[in-house]
């Protein structure tokens, strides 16, 4: 099996699910209660929330865990927009982030905020002078992912951040679940106010990430409730989920550096390979791209389709976001960086783990080359 669909979700390590499973056997009480089991949790909520903040270079009181990078991404846009209503409605983001992002500012759009949509270039990327030229007086939050989910384009979050911090009102969130454990982001003085992760993107469990909130910032929570996690989550914490989390985190940072040259190099052949094929295009960045990712868009040839025909060699691999692959339309992103033509209804993301190999990526390219030309073939005939 090649597997090759880890910006959708990648596999648990073993050691997560041994940690995950020993936790939500041997530690089942509610850290919030006042027995013995419930003081033993909560020691382990602690160190586990300690660890993670060692790693990322932050408070513990900084952290606060969520369910994963969608509740991640409202909870710090809706919470920072309510919470600096009084001082302007206007949010700035950019076209091409992930769903959660998009949608959570289309919805505060029909609950009286104004949403900017900046523009990208033909490499994806957003300018930190378009973003100089959107703000208003008005303006309470700048919302720009790290590395983009389908073509893995790295955002210049660095430089907004530090522009940012002249920027006193202005609240400032970045979406770095694709980016975790593969490119690197300081957080401490980085003019970065928010940050959602998400564990299973770095080999830890579904339904555990968490939102980085810099000391001082203030969000109003979406869930009411028992008063967690400071008052900005309630809800029993996931302790299994959290203490796994912990685990996953340090592992990845471990095992991706440690494959940065072999993600580089399968990258590379991945690209060239596909430059050389006939009515292939790709999408992704030759420069300032995440090493994971490659998104390449197969002409004349439906993405589902392919998908499908792939699976079937026990190869997979995605189109667009895993939230928004099963709605058969052109890619958002590819269309806001290339306009509505064909490359953007035919891309395919390929997304690497440390664990993949040169012998994977010929494989892959292998199968398309039997693949392709028979679906275009079908095309043909049908028109």
């Amino acid at each position: 099996m090649i597997y090759l669909d880890n910006s959708a979700t990648s596999l648990p390590y073993d050691e997560v699910l041994d940690t995950y499973q020993k936790t939500a056997i041997r530690h089942f009480g509610n850290p919030s209660s006042l027995h013995d089991y419930g003081s033993v949790a909560e020691q382990l909520l602690r160190k586990a929330r300690q660890s993670i903040a060692n790693i990322l270079d932050i408070n513990t009181g900084e952290l606060t865990f969520t369910s994963g990078g969608t509740e991640g991404n409202n909870l710090a846009i809706k919470g920072a927009a309510y919470a600096r209503r009084g001082r302007g409605n206007h949010i700035i983001t950019s076209a091409v982030e992930h769903p959660s992002v998009l949608e959570t500012c289309r919805y505060l759009e029909t609950h009286g905020f104004e949403v900017t949509y900046l523009p990208v270039d033909r490499e994806g990327r957003v300018s930190l002078e378009n973003v100089k030229e959107a703000i208003r007086e008005s303006t309470i939050l700048v919302s720009i992912m790290h590395v983009n989910h389908e073509t893995g384009a790295i955002q210049p979050v660095e430089k907004i951040g530090e522009w940012l911090k002249s920027q006193e009102k202005i609240r400032f969130h970045v979406d770095h679940v694709q980016g975790a454990t593969k490119v690197p982001l300081e957080l401490k003085n980085s003019g970065i106010d928010l940050c959602t992760f998400s564990a299973h993107k770095i080999h830890g469990l579904k339904g555990t990430g968490l939102v980085y909130i810099r000391n001082g910032v203030r969000v109003e929570p979406l869930f009411h409730g028992g008063g967690q996690e400071q008052n900005v989550r309630s809800g029993t914490e996931n302790l299994p989920g959290i203490v796994a989390f912990a685990k996953a985190l340090r592992l990845s940072f471990e095992r991706y550096q440690d494959a940065k040259d072999s993600l580089e190099k399968n990258k590379e052949l991945l690209i060239q390979a596909c430059r050389d094929r006939e009515g292939m295009v790709v999408n992704t960045p030759d420069e300032i791209s995440a090493p994971h990712i490659v998104n390449v868009s197969v002409l004349g040839a439906r993405p589902e389709i392919v998908i499908q025909a792939l699976t079937k060699k026990n190869i997979h691999v995605s189109s667009k976001s895993a939230c928004a692959s099963r709605l058969q339309t052109a890619s958002e992103v590819l269309a806001a960086q290339f306009g509505h033509e064909e490359r953007a209804e035919t891309g395919l993301r390929f997304s690497f783990s440390h664990e993949t190999k040169e012998a994977d990526i010929r494989q892959l390219l292998s199968a398309l080359d039997e693949i392709v030309p028979e679906i275009r073939r079908v095309n043909e005939v049908n028109v």
